[in-house]
């Protein structure tokens, strides 16, 4: 079965609406994995927009979570990263006036500077991933940069669904990229935009091996609870 990882940024967010200290993203990640999340993930953005260092910091203090960092390629960041060692981190794109990940990586640009993060995370034995789009070419780079594994982004064709749109051309590209990934012994994940058609969609093709969805699963949960939404998306998963 594909692993659920959720992302608690946006009960991040909720909290920093007020300046409090309500809804707590520790409580947050406690209570997901008890209602059946594999995993955890946060983004600690440079502007720290939603997760802070604070959040950081208490998360990846209980071993007992299953942390995923998303984070920035660059030195201040990967400094944070090996501080508070969390099982998992993912390099993300990240531009200051997004309002969220607009796209893969632009491993090609940033090449060298992506090899000494990921050897240097590697070394210490946190599983390292790449935020790319459903690309062989960005596949075959993951891999000679030493990724353990890679997240494809999956914000074209959750909008082609959503949309109704004909989404045949975004899926046979995932398909593709989930493939040679596969032949080259690279773990696949997927995730941005996603919501219970999209996993559904999704979960057909063989070789993903974990889904990452927050912003749906947060907004879903408004309505009708964290523990029901998630166990609403792992319905869709089977």
């Amino acid at each position: 079965m594909i692993r659920l990882g959720v992302n608690i940024d946006h009960v991040a967010t909720i909290r920093n609406a007020r300046g409090e200290n309500h809804p707590d993203p520790y409580k947050a990640a406690e209570f997901a994995l008890k209602s059946g999340a594999s995993s955890i993930t946060i983004h600690l953005r440079e502007d720290r927009r939603h997760i802070n260092d604070k959040d950081l910091k208490r998360i990846s203090k209980n071993k007992k979570i299953p942390l995923n960092l998303e984070m920035a390629a660059n030195k201040k960041m990967l400094k944070i990263a090996l501080n508070n060692n969390p099982n998992f981190v993912c390099i993300v794109p990240e531009k200051r006036k997004e309002i969220t990940t607009e796209g893969g990586l632009n491993l090609k640009k940033n090449k060298k500077k992506i090899y000494i993060i990921l050897n240097k995370l590697n070394k210490k034995k946190i599983r390292t991933s790449l935020f790319i789009n459903p690309s062989i070419n960005d596949i075959m780079i993951s891999k000679e940069l030493g990724a353990k594994c890679v997240e494809l982004h999956t914000g074209k064709i959750s909008n082609l669904i959503k949309k109704k749109l004909n989404y045949n051309d975004e899926l046979k590209k995932i398909k593709n990229a989930v493939i040679y990934a596969n032949k080259l012994k690279i773990e696949v994940h997927a995730g941005h935009g996603m919501d219970y058609k999209t996993t559904r969609v999704l979960s057909k093709l063989k070789g993903i091996r974990e889904f990452n969805i927050g912003h749906f699963i947060i907004g879903e949960s408004i309505f009708f609870g964290l523990k029901k939404t998630i166990a609403n998306i792992k319905k869709n998963i089977k």
